[in-house]
């Protein structure tokens, strides 16, 4: 069962309660053989684990710290049984409340109006031995999970949430059975029972717990939504036979029937039929895309209205979807910078937790007034109680889930934690001009013709001669060519020259189609075409000369268009005070053009992919945060080398790889949208940590008794338990408001405009 070392693993963990137990697991599957990386996602109790260690090796070392994992499957079928397993959990959860509940509200009321016996009396001795006896017996069914995780730590020389829960209630229940069993044992001051403080605060946490799982059952929706594109089965096509299989059972090369309406199953190539396909899924264009045979087609987009047969090409976890997905889950999973200080603080904070909690009982069985006991029963246990860690184990997380199923949203990939912190951060943007500001498709945008010649006869001479090209400028001429209806003439004699362009004879002529080069080295006066020469470079335009018979003919020019939201988008980030530069290989006429033409006022040309990663590498040490945005190849080194690397969805697997973040809708308002996104992600995880460090830091003094001497007041242990219960809630709560966020809509009217 082993695995290659980049293979990833998930576990779904179970038994962890607090921050503490996420060190704990972390620091077991990274000790585990094989192991390259791991991380644990308190917020949905997930491991993610990178290394070549069998899944039997990462399981036995999860138990041996003291808790149970189970393979993840990742598909659809799982997450319907995870979903009806936290259902299930907090139908529990609801129940261990009810039953403390039940106890707890009539023996506090009861309390509050006087009417329990007092101890020193046969009667009340009684009454409260079998009250105590109640207890014990609903705090093993709603509280037992407690006390059995910290008997398991205890075993390992571990301590986490449940052990502090567990030392509180059952020193509580302890001490109150002592006195009913034993009352002069005790001072008369002291012979008073907390028999409804144990169970109140175990029927408050399991509140608390509820409340938490099913606001944190909202964060994984992303995910949910990105598997329910997936269809449960598909209609093969075997001869003359059809049949319906499940989706798992698919293999490449099979042929698939997909009808209107339908969802398509898997990646594959339309063999036979036409459609019109809604692919908003993974572009965000609302338009419909036409799809003929040889088209490709992706799995989870919506076939309109005809019928077609596709062969799969890409099933299973190497669908475009499957990656989707798992982007998304391994950014979930990962922690940016600033969760890791809440990390190394969770790890020693049970630990010290306990060590005050000691010293506040010797201080007052020391120093503190008549019945110490009391005192220091109350005091200590109030400590053990509010001090759960859960809000800080949370607060990184669970905002990191919500941002980054919002970004998908948005049609954001983001690849950890640390690219969604980084890309709020940035001062400056670098941006590739082909296939980033620019569409990446070069078009024919205009015709010159000297006298003696016409457009249309040009043009017709020049594209037939390029049809033999597999240059991309060639390709602009042979669409448009197709556009415009133009019957090609048949070329003989044809050559390409690299570097230059081509020749040949048709229609009775002898054609150069190229650049300056190829007609000078022909002997060709190029002086007649310089004006259309400088106009078209001024556009921002590739000029293609054209010679006929020796004599310089006309000049068509070739433009790849910039992106049409490109100046919005960009007007959005200059105003999000980034500073913006176009980052090209092109020549610097072009550059700047397109650079004007897009707002953007610094250019660097003519840079080569090191060249690239070499002036980003300056900007930073200058102490500029820096971010590329690019689509190729050649832009990869620059997207590694930035402190956030932005790739268009429509490039290529490097560069894609090379990124941080991915752009499935091909526009430019998605890296406005990543920045908006980042930052209001990063202000939730600072204000989700600076509440639970500030309810940590105030909450543990007041629990010990540090206002006491000074207004005589001691807080409640079961006020303790309702402000650790409410402050998890509360970190979830606040964390859940991102699904709700928008990023600024300055200079276009809807966020999905243009995509």
């Amino acid at each position: 069962m082993s695995a290659a070392p980049s293979n990833r693993q998930r576990l779904a963990i179970t038994g962890m309660s607090c921050a503490g137990c996420v060190a704990a697991v972390e620091t077991a599957l990274r000790e585990t053989s094989g192991v390259v990386d791991a991380g644990v996602n308190f917020a949905d109790r997930t491991a993610q684990v990178v290394g070549s260690a069998t899944l039997d090796a990462l399981i036995h070392a999860v138990q041996a710290a003291g808790y149970t994992a189970v393979a993840l499957r990742d598909d659809a079928g799982e997450e319907a049984e995870r979903d009806a397993a936290e259902r299930a959990h907090d139908r529990r959860l609801i129940g261990n409340t009810a039953v403390a509940a039940a106890l707890a509200a009539p023996l506090m009321i009861a309390e509050m109006a006087g009417w329990l016996p007092a101890l020193a009396t046969l009667a009340g001795q009684g009454f409260w031995i079998a009250t105590g006896l109640l207890t014990l017996a609903v705090m093993t069914y709603s509280g037992g999970h407690f006390f059995i995780g910290a008997w398991r730590q205890f075993r390992l020389h571990h301590a986490n949430m449940d052990t502090l829960i567990a030392l509180g209630t059952g020193s509580a229940w302890g001490y109150s059975m002592l006195v009913a069993l034993f009352p002069a044992s005790v001072p008369s001051l002291a012979q008073h029972a907390y028999f409804e403080a144990a169970v109140t605060i175990i029927a408050l946490i399991n509140l608390g717990s509820a409340l938490e799982s099913r606001a944190r059952g909202k964060t994984s929706a992303a995910i949910r939504r990105l598997i329910g594109l997936q269809p449960k089965t598909a209609r093969i096509v075997d001869g003359d036979q059809e049949r319906d299989v499940l989706i798992e059972t698919l293999q490449p090369g099979v042929l698939i029937r997909v009808r209107p309406g339908e969802k398509i199953p898997v990646d594959g190539e339309l063999v036979s039929g036409a459609s019109s396909v809604d692919e908003a899924m993974l572009t965000g264009e609302p338009l419909p895309v036409s799809k003929q045979p040889g088209d490709a087609v992706t799995g989870g987009s919506l076939n309109q209205t005809g019928s077609f047969v596709f062969r799969a090409t890409r099933v299973g976890a190497d669908t475009v979807l499957a990656h989707i997905i798992d982007r998304v889950r391994q950014a979930q999973n990962s922690k940016p910078p600033i969760g890791r200080l809440a990390d190394q603080v969770a790890a020693v904070f049970v630990p010290t937790v306990l060590i005050i909690a000691v010293l506040t009982a010797l201080a007052w069985f020391n120093l503190g007034p008549e019945p110490k006991i009391s005192y220091m029963l109350v005091t200590t246990l109030t400590v053990l109680i509010i001090a759960c860690p859960c809000a800080l184990g949370l607060a990184t997380p669970i905002s990191i889930m919500v941002g980054v199923g919002k970004a998908a949203e948005y049609g954001i990939l983001i690849r950890d934690g640390a690219a969604l912190q980084r890309a709020g951060q940035l001062t400056m943007l670098a941006l590739d001009k082909t296939g980033t500001v620019t569409v990446g498709r070069p078009t024919v945008a205009a015709i010159m013709a000297l006298p003696g010649f016409t457009e249309d006869e040009l043009f017709q001479w020049a594209a037939g001669l390029e049809a033999g090209s597999e240059h991309p400028l060639a390709q602009a001429m042979l669409n448009a060519a197709s556009q415009r209806h133009l019957e090609l003439p048949a070329v003989d004699r044809f050559e390409a020259i690299a570097g230059q362009g081509v020749t040949g004879h048709l229609a009775g002529q002898t054609l150069l189609v190229g650049n300056r080069r190829l007609l000078e080295s022909h002997g060709i006066n190029t002086a007649p075409l310089q004006a259309g020469i400088v106009q078209s470079a001024a556009a921002g335009q590739t000029p293609v000369l054209i010679a006929v018979n020796g004599q310089p003919a006309g000049i068509i020019a070739i433009a790849d268009p910039i992106r049409p939201d490109a100046a919005a988008a960009l007007r959005r980030l200059r105003e999000s005070g980034l500073r913006l530069v176009l980052l090209t290989g092109d020549h610097a006429a072009t550059a700047r053009a397109i650079a004007n033409q897009a707002g953007i006022d610094d250019v660097v040309a003519e840079a080569t992919p090191l060249d690239k990663a070499a002036r980003i590498a300056e900007w930073q040490a200058q102490g500029d945060v820096v971010g590329m945005v690019g689509d190729g190849i050649n832009d990869a080194p620059a997207l590694a080398q930035a402190d956030a690397g932005f790739a268009m969805g429509g490039g290529t697997d490097i560069a894609i790889e090379s990124a941080g973040l991915t752009l499935t809708r091909h526009s430019l308002h998605g890296i406005a949208d990543a920045i908006a996104i980042s930052r209001a992600t990063v202000a939730n995880i600072r204000q989700n940590l600076f509440g639970a460090f500030v309810y940590n830091s105030l909450g543990i003094p007041l629990a010990a008794g540090a206002l006491y001497p000074l207004t005589g007041l001691l807080l409640n242990p079961m006020l303790a338990g309702a402000a650790m219960a409410l402050s998890s809630f509360t970190v979830v709560s606040n964390a859940n408001r991102l699904r709700k966020f928008q990023p600024p809509t300055t200079a276009r009217p809807s966020p999905h405009d243009d995509r």
